[in-house]
Formats: C-alpha cells, structure tokens, sequence
C-alpha cells in the first residue's frame, strides 16, 4: 500500500503490507490475507482498466505486460498493503505483476486445513482479568464515619450499574442500539474449511451487507449461518459479491419481520479526528464493540480474497478502532451511530495472540468508505454482479512515489491504451504518468486504482499528468466492466 499524506507530497509505499481483518500475516491456522501483487496491472485500474480484480504474476517479470486473462494467475508469495495482495491495476479483464511490487517481499505461508478467509474463531481463550474504574456517569457520594477519631471514610455509588440511563451520544447509547443489527457469521466451504466475520442489516428484506473475503469459501455451495446478538441463528445465502471491491450481500433465510437495518451515514463527509465505534468477532469473540478515531483518509489498501488468486482495491478509512481477525465485514459507526465504513484490512507487524498465529491490532486498521460499499451493495442485490469504473489504459505496478505510468505494452501483447476508450479519447499515450485524479495525488498505480473505484461509471474526472517532462491536465468520463471474470 502506499499512503497519501492529506494533500501534498506522498511518500513511497511502505515496505510491510497490512493483512486482512480475518487473514493471518504469517504461518498460521489460517493462510494471511492475500500476496502482494508486483509488475503492471492491464488497462489501467483493474480490470478493464480501472483496478479491476486481479491476481500476481512472476516475481522478477517487472518489464513485461500483465496477462490479460481473467481472473488472473495467482500472485506470487508476498503480501501486499491490506490484506496481502498488491494485485496491479487491470485493463480489460486482466492483471499482472512482475517483481518488485507494490510493498516489499514476504514469504506467503501455505494455508491449514479447516481454517477460512473469514477469521478464526479461538479455541482457548487465556484471559489475564485486570482491575479497572468505571468512569462517566457515576455519581458518587462520600459518606464520613462517624468516628471522627478513626479518620476512615466509605464510598458508594448512588446507583446500581444497570439502573444507569445511557444516552444516545454515548459509545454505550450507540452500541446498545448497533449491537441489535450486526451478525456473527460463520462460512464453511464445501472442503469442510471455514471462519468467521462479521456483517450488519442493511434493509428489512434480510440482506446483510459484508466483506468478499469472509463469505468467498461459500459462494460455491457452501454453508453460511448469520447469528444475532440475541443467539438468534439464521441460515443465509450468496446474494451477490464484488471480489475487486471487497464486498459481499447475503440474504437471511425466513428472515424475521422486525429487522432493523443500521443508518448509513455519508463517509465523504468524515474527518481526521472524528470518533469511530468498531463491532465484530475478533478472534471468534462475537458482539465486541471498540473505539477509536478516524486517522486518515484515502488510504489505499490492497487485498486479496485470502485464497492468493485476485486482488481487492480501496481507497480506505484509516481507524484506530482495535480491529482483529473477525472484525471483517463489520460496520465503522460515527459518534451517532451511523455507518461510515466496512471494516476490512489491519496492518500489523507480527502474529497475533491467543495461540492462533494470526496478527493482532496495532491500530491501524482499514474500512471500506460507506459511500462506495452501498453503491456496489445496491448492484448486487439488483443484478448479483458488481460495476467496476474504467479507464482503459495499462498502468504499471512498480513500487513508487513518482505516480502512475501509463505501459508500453498491455496485456497479453494487446495495446496499453484500449482503441476507442475513456483514454484514449482523452488523449491520454503510453509513457504517461498519473500524478493526480482530481485534487487527489497519484503515487502509484494501485493508488489509482482505488481512487478511481470510488467513483461509478460515467463519472466525469480531471487526471493530471506528465509526459515529456511537461504537466498536462484532461477531463475523462469512465467507462464501465460488469463482473468480476
């Protein structure tokens, strides 16, 4: 992944990639979350052009065009920024990478049978219990002894814990009336292997918003439960998922009539600063609620679907919510209790606790901005394939602050720059470099892809960049890929 610094000058990707929420970074029961893709990403921003889903190529092949087939080959065995995989940008319906990718090199642990993408639930649980105040809203009385020559005084609460009235404002108000509407869920494939994320309501007809990741072993025939808070348990169905976005609508079987879908606040709106409330499952640990800030925005993440084979793209909330394996696929509230991510990708550097291998939270954790997740939530459910944006040019890979450079060769042999494209009708050549899409910087080509996938088809755009040493600007109206093959 590489990071943008709100506004100016963007340092080069860091060396050690994030991981999925419910992926591993290292050996463990359950394999990391994806590889990091290397080389150049065909037609521009996945697949199709704009960061389209894609997989790894061959290390060491950083000169030569992704192959244009899809989904594309699996990545080689280093994780990449988010949930492993650094996949590349995507032209027309393939990906590739070459070495050197995006993030530095990592040595991809195979996966243990019966453990899936979606998180691992703990077996045994050795927890230390630690002493602490309970602060906000007590109110306390000292009562003096009446033996003035002993000196000793008493403290008593006015009240019991449970007689406290929580207001809505309040981290308990918000998750008392969150906590209702999430689920635990658990994926099995038809291999027997699962695990465990997280989702929440989002309409009374029983979807369930969440990540690809968690549900991608079930999508085959596979097995998928959804328990409420309540111990209420539910069978549930694939309605649709987006592999390159990262997000996944399932649909509750003999859905109750009293659902409560979660508000969807306006993730554009967010600031660095603003409070943020995380439910999930980590580690298996269903209805955990934590807090933190929003740290940063548009960040991109790279990601696989944790089986090495295709890569996800975001431009993400950055949060410092503790946020583990099995917070995926959960919402990121807003003091009001409003929807303003998906909780998807931790950055973490080394294995986690519990005895399970997986990495744990160091306070960088990612969500999928709410604005994107609803728009793709909303195709799936219409149509059960997502929408990608596009481009249509070829843009490289390689790990680097300098922006995004347009290749010379496309995918497979075909031409960088798709005949008759948003590109190409923009003027736009190989050898160009992409330094800004709108007001926001361009370090690299997965950065674009993920800026580019927060807008929708037909979006109008400005794309800055350099050719011949001179800085150009021009309008660009994307283009659209259905699907994820």
């Amino acid at each position: 992944m590489s990071t943008e610094n709100e506004g100016t000058a963007v340092p080069p990707a860091p060396s050690a990639p994030p991981v999925p929420v419910d992926a591993p970074a290292a050996p463990a029961p359950q394999g990391p979350y994806g590889q990091d893709a290397q080389g150049q990403a065909a037609h521009g921003e996945g697949a199709h052009g704009e960061g389209a889903p894609g997989g790894a190529g061959h290390p060491g092949a950083s000169s030569s065009a992704p192959d244009p087939s899809w989904p594309p080959p699996p990545p080689p065995a280093t994780p990449s920024y988010g949930d492993g995989g650094a996949g590349g940008s995507y032209g027309d319906g393939g990906a590739g990478y070459g070495a050197g990718g995006w993030g530095s090199s990592y040595q991809q642990p195979a996966p243990k049978p019966g453990r899936g993408r979606g998180g691992l639930v703990v077996a045994i649980l050795a927890a230390a219990l630690v002493a602490g105040g309970l602060g906000g809203g007590l109110g306390y009385t000292l009562a003096k002894n009446n033996d003035e020559s002993s000196g000793s005084t008493t403290v008593s609460a006015s009240t019991s814990g449970g007689d406290l009235k929580r207001d809505p404002g309040t981290v308990a108000g918000v998750a008392a009336k969150a906590l209702p509407s999430t689920v635990t869920i658990e994926a099995e494939s038809n291999s027997g292997e699962g695990g465990t994320g997280t989702g929440f309501v989002f309409d009374k007809q029983g979807h369930i918003v969440t990540n690809n990741h968690v549900v991608a072993g079930a999508v085959d025939g596979g097995k998928l439960t959804a328990t409420f808070p309540s111990g209420k348990k539910y069978d549930a169905e694939v309605v649709g998922h987006a592999q390159g976005y990262d997000v996944a609508v399932i649909k509750l079987k003999d859905a109750p009539s009293d659902l409560k879908p979660l508000t969807l606040g306006d993730s554009d709106k967010v600031a660095v600063g603003d409070a943020t409330i995380a439910i999930g499952a980590p580690f298996g640990l269903s209805d955990t609620v934590t807090t933190g800030i929003i740290s940063a925005k548009n960040r991109p993440v790279a990601s696989s679907d944790g089986s090495g084979s295709q890569a996800s793209y975001m431009s993400a909330l950055q949060t410092d919510a503790s946020i583990n394996p099995g917070n995926s696929g959960g919402p990121l509230l807003d003091a009001q209790g409003n929807v303003i991510g998906i909780n998807s990708a931790i950055q973490s550097t080394g294995n986690g606790g519990f005895g399970t291998g997986q990495s744990g939270s160091i306070g960088l954790g990612f969500a999928i901005p709410i604005n994107q997740a609803e728009y793709v939530a909303q195709e799936l459910i219409k149509t059960g394939k997502p929408v990608y944006a596009k481009i249509g040019a070829s843009v490289s890979l390689d790990d680097s602050s300098n922006g995004a450079q347009i290749t010379d060769q496309g995918a497979g042999g075909a031409a960088p720059v798709e005949p008759g494209g948003p590109a190409a009708k923009a003027g736009l050549k190989p050898g160009d470099v992409i330094t800004k899409l709108d007001d926001r910087v361009i370090d690299s080509g997965p950065t674009l892809i993920g800026e580019i996938w927060t807008h929708k088809p037909g979006d109008k755009v400005t794309i800055t960049y350099e050719r011949g040493g001179k800085q150009q600007t021009v309008d660009v109206t994307l283009g659209s890929r259905t699907g994820d093959n």
